[in-house]
């Protein structure tokens, strides 16, 4: 991984290069000289599992998950994750398609989109207990802002399920193997989650890298259009894409898991779900994402709602998550906490401890490559403390779709090439 300035470096010359013809192929398309690389294009955070399906699991079944791309490319593998099983799981066929718009069922896909996956050449594999695999590259292109339906077929008990609790999209499962199978009308099951899936790479020639979300249910996108891909995330990634010209297009991996905070577990108030601390997820969900260039760091909300720390506290772990990110040589960009009078657990003392970070964020920015103030953006002007009326979703602590749409406008996009 080349650190930040060089890399920059390369961009700065690689673009001055463009400009004078030097890499511009015909067309303006790929160019001469240039190399395909990997880079993720979508992802979810995974946790251990919760009550109800997650926690008693699947047998002989099917999962048909929906999933929208960021950046585009000429292949494709997925990541499956068994990071919080209680033992191993095997999956016993995969396949990706493209959804068939033409009919008004989400599950129905392409007939001629169906593409199977392979694992070390094989239609399936056992993923031990903990384990993360890999699909090898499927030879298919996968287009930029797009739906990508992703099946798995689960033959044995899986046990509990390592899963993404809100996905905000919806999920569909049922008997058997029909995992090749156009039309899902069997998929008669239906749950707001992903499960075992955890990103989608794609092969570019066009892209430099990712930019990955570390967040909490803002990011993930609570209150927001259910299969709308309204989370601020994806609005962002159709800004960078069509705000950029070729060889910066930038994938945007979002690793945003509701209830989660810098220090504190889950499973410290009894839920799994919620994820482990984001000092725990830093290597998994965003040192080892593909292509990773950028991280945004966008926690601590509910560090102060849900567990009252002081404002010290959270400050000293935003500041390792940066210092560490750093080491890694990923550039770091950190959010303000954003207003939340008016949520059930808000109180005077969580507030006063919201402004302490903020202002220590806004006068510390030589930590951090850049600063998105999404507390000035979103702050009501004649209360502070609250959310923006046009843009509160009714909870009062998380955005609506055009709250959401906001946030992606005012990301400075040069801080993520």
């Amino acid at each position: 991984m080349k650190h930040p300035s060089t890399r920059r470096a390369l961009l700065a010359a690689a673009l001055l290069a463009t400009t004078l013809g030097v890499l511009a192929g015909p067309g303006g398309g790929a160019t001469a000289g240039a190399k395909d690389e990997w880079v993720g294009s979508w992802s979810a955070a995974p946790t251990g599992a919760g009550a109800g399906l997650s926690g008693t699991g699947f047998a002989d079944q099917t999962i048909r998950m929906i999933v929208h791309t960021s950046v585009g490319g000429s292949a494709a593998r997925i990541r499956l994750s068994n990071t919080f099983g209680a033992g191993a799981v095997t999956i016993g066929h995969a396949t990706v398609a493209r959804p068939d718009a033409a009919t008004p069922a989400l599950t129905d896909v392409l007939p001629a989109s169906v593409a199977e996956l392979t694992f070390n050449g094989a239609p399936g594999i056992t993923i031990p207990k903990g384990g993360q695999v890999v699909s090898d590259p499927l030879p298919v292109p996968v287009p930029e802002l797009s739906d990508l339906v992703v099946s798995i077929y689960l033959p044995v008990a899986t046990g509990p399920a390592t899963w993404h609790w809100t996905s905000r999209q919806a999920t569909y499962y049922g008997s058997g193997d029909t995992v090749a199978e156009p039309t899902g009308a069997t998929l008669t099951g239906t749950r707001n989650s992903w499960f075992f899936l955890t990103g989608v790479d794609v092969l570019s020639r066009r892209s430099p890298g990712s930019v990955v979300v570390l967040g909490d249910s803002i990011t993930d996108g609570s209150q927001s259009t259910i299969n709308g891909n309204a989370r601020w995330t994806d609005r962002l990634a159709a800004r960078l894409l069509a705000g950029h010209a070729p060889h910066t297009e930038v994938g945007v991996l979002n690793q945003g898991l509701a209830g989660n905070a810098v220090s504190h577990d889950g499973t410290e108030i009894g839920y799994a779900e919620l994820g482990v601390n984001g000092l725990a997820r830093l290597q998994r969900d965003v040192l080892s994402q593909t292509g990773v260039q950028t991280v945004v760091l966008a926690l601590g909300i509910n560090d102060l709602q849900i567990y009252a720390d002081p404002a010290d506290k959270v400050i000293g772990g935003l500041r390792q998550l940066a210092a560490q990110a750093r080491l890694a040589g990923v550039d770091v960009v950190i959010s303000t906490i954003t207003p939340f009078e008016g949520f059930s657990s808000w109180t005077p003392e969580k507030e006063q401890s919201r402004l302490a970070i903020n202002e220590y964020l806004r006068t510390h920015r030589a930590e951090f490559t850049g600063v998105v103030d999404f507390d000035q953006l979103l702050r009501d002007p004649a209360a502070p403390s609250k959310l923006r009326a046009e843009w509160d979703s009714g909870d009062h602590i998380h955005p609506n779709d055009a709250g959401y749409q906001a946030m992606a406008d005012f990301v400075p996009l040069w801080l993520l090439s």
